[in-house]
């Protein structure tokens, strides 16, 4: 469904609520609808009683820290997220990348950016094709093979695992939330790692190569992920979630 920005509501995951505070104004005067959370489990709470389109998650929580919110959310949706951080290590930004958000920006920071970068994740996200719903799937079935999303990783139909990197778990996970979608370089590098790549990195061709490798689907003749010439590529067989 495609939410004008006008009608998009942003949910603030921030401990401080000097911050919390700050944010909510500032987004609704400019036209954003805003709710607000101090922890992962108010975060939850909102999650399942409104409709979200982008969560602000900051990285140093109580209880759950921002990296294990944005992995599990990750695991279980394509929600747009932007992580931030009083934190200046590159290991930080890193980390908050490789579990799935979609932006980062350090402490402090100027509200205005904040709006830039929420609506620049908007648009991206608005123009992808719509997303396969798998409510609290902890596997997806696929051509006889089961990915873990909690483990993360493969099992054949032999039962054997198959380990993967993050960039490979990513893509899967992103060719398996849009079946029968073709999609080019630009939505897969949107929808795997946000905006930290230029938009002709071809680097998407290696890791879906990768990919076919773990999944024995042959490079001259793939059944799995198969490439359509001139557009991009396809997941071209059924996905069932596994509760």
């Amino acid at each position: 469904m495609i939410v004008k920005e006008s009608e998009s509501q942003i949910l603030v995951v921030d401990d401080d609520r000097e911050i919390r505070s700050l944010l909510a104004d500032y987004l609704e005067k400019n036209g954003l609808k805003t709710l607000v959370a101090a922890d992962g489990a108010s975060m939850w709470r909102a999650l399942d009683t409104a409709r979200v389109d982008l969560i602000v998650l900051d990285l140093m929580l109580p209880g759950e820290d921002g990296l294990t919110l944005c992995r599990t959310l990750r695991a279980r949706s394509n929600l747009p997220i932007i992580m931030l951080t009083a934190r200046r290590e590159p290991l930080d930004r890193i980390l908050g990348l490789e579990m799935g958000a979609d932006d980062y920006l350090p402490k402090p920071f100027e509200p205005r950016e904040l709006l830039a970068r929420i609506r620049s994740v908007l648009r991206r996200a608005q123009a992808l094709p719509e997303n396969l719903e798998l409510p609290a799937a902890k596997r997806i079935v696929f051509a006889g093979w089961r990915l873990d999303l909690e483990a993360r990783h493969l099992l054949s139909e032999q039962g054997i695992v198959v380990l993967l990197s993050g960039a490979e778990f990513r893509l899967l996970k992103v060719f398996l939330d849009h079946p029968h979608s073709v999609l080019n370089r630009d939505q897969l590098l949107d929808l795997t790692r946000g905006r930290t790549t230029e938009p002709f990195d071809r680097s998407v061709d290696l890791q879906v190569s990768r990919l076919r490798q773990k999944l024995a689907d042959d490079a001259h003749s793939p059944r799995i992920i198969k490439t359509v010439r001139n557009e991009g590529y396809v997941l071209a067989v059924p996905v069932v979630p596994e509760h």
